[in-house]
C-alpha cells in the first residue's frame, strides 16, 4: 500500500514537472488562464508532498519541496519558496543523501541570493561545493550549476579572482556535460573579469 502511494505521489510530481515545462514553452495568453495552470500545479506537488511524509520517504519529500520552492519563485513568492527549500534541506539530511542535499542546498542559496541574504547564499554554495566534491559521483552539469551561482555571487561581492576560478571550472564541467550554453554563459563572465 505504501507503495502505491508513493508511485503515484511520483507520478503527481511527473505530471506537475511535465505541465510546468509546457506552461513555459506555450505560456497562456492571459493571466487569469496562466493562474489556474500554476495553481493545478502547485495542488499536486501540494498532494504529491502530503503522500510522501504520511509514507515516510524523505529522498522523495525533499525533491517534491523543492520542486515546491520552484513554483513559488515562478510565482514571484520568494519568501515562501525560501522556507519550502529549508524545508527540502531538512528532509534532505534526514535522508542521509548527499546529492540530494547538495541540490537542495544549491537552491536554498540561490533563493538567498535573490532576498540579498548574501552570507547565506554565500555558505549554501560552499556547502553544497563540498558535497558534490566530496562525492565524486555527481554529474558534470548538477556540479557546474553549483558552481554558477558561487561565481556571480563572488562576482557580486567583488571578488574578481574567485570568480574567475570558479567561472574557469563551471565552463570545464559544463564540457564535460555537452552543455555549450553554459560554457559559452562561463566564457562571457570570464571575458568580462
Amino acid at each position: 500500500m505504501a507503495g502505491g502511494g508513493e508511485d503515484h505521489a511520483r507520478a503527481l510530481i511527473a505530471k506537475a514537472w511535465r505541465s510546468r515545462w509546457e506552461v513555459f514553452q506555450s505560456p497562456p495568453a492571459d493571466e487569469a488562464t496562466l493562474g489556474v495552470l500554476m495553481a493545478r500545479i502547485e495542488a499536486d506537488l501540494v498532494s504529491a508532498c502530503d503522500i510522501l511524509r504520511q509514507a515516510g520517504a524523505q529522498k522523495e519529500l525533499s525533491v517534491a519541496l523543492g520542486k515546491l520552492g520552484h513554483i513559488a519563485l515562478d510565482l514571484d513568492r520568494p519568501h515562501k519558496a525560501r522556507t519550502l527549500f529549508e524545508d527540502s534541506v531538512a528532509v534532505a539530511r534526514e535522508a542521509d543523501d548527499p546529492l540530494r542535499l547538495a541540490h537542495a542546498v544549491r537552491h536554498l542559496g540561490q533563493v538567498n541570493q535573490r532576498l540579498g541574504r548574501l552570507d547565506s547564499a554565500g555558505r549554501c554554495y560552499e556547502e553544497a561545493l563540498d558535497l558534490y566534491d566530496r562525492d565524486g559521483t555527481a554529474h558534470p552539469l548538477d556540479h557546474a550549476n553549483a558552481l554558477r551561482p558561487m561565481a556571480l555571487l563572488s562576482e557580486e561581492l567583488g571578488d574578481a579572482e574567485g570568480a574567475r576560478l570558479l567561472w574557469r571550472r563551471a565552463a570545464t564541467l559544463y564540457g564535460a556535460a555537452g552543455v555549450e550554453e553554459g560554457v559559452r554563459e562561463c566564457e562571457t563572465h570570464l571575458s568580462s573579469l
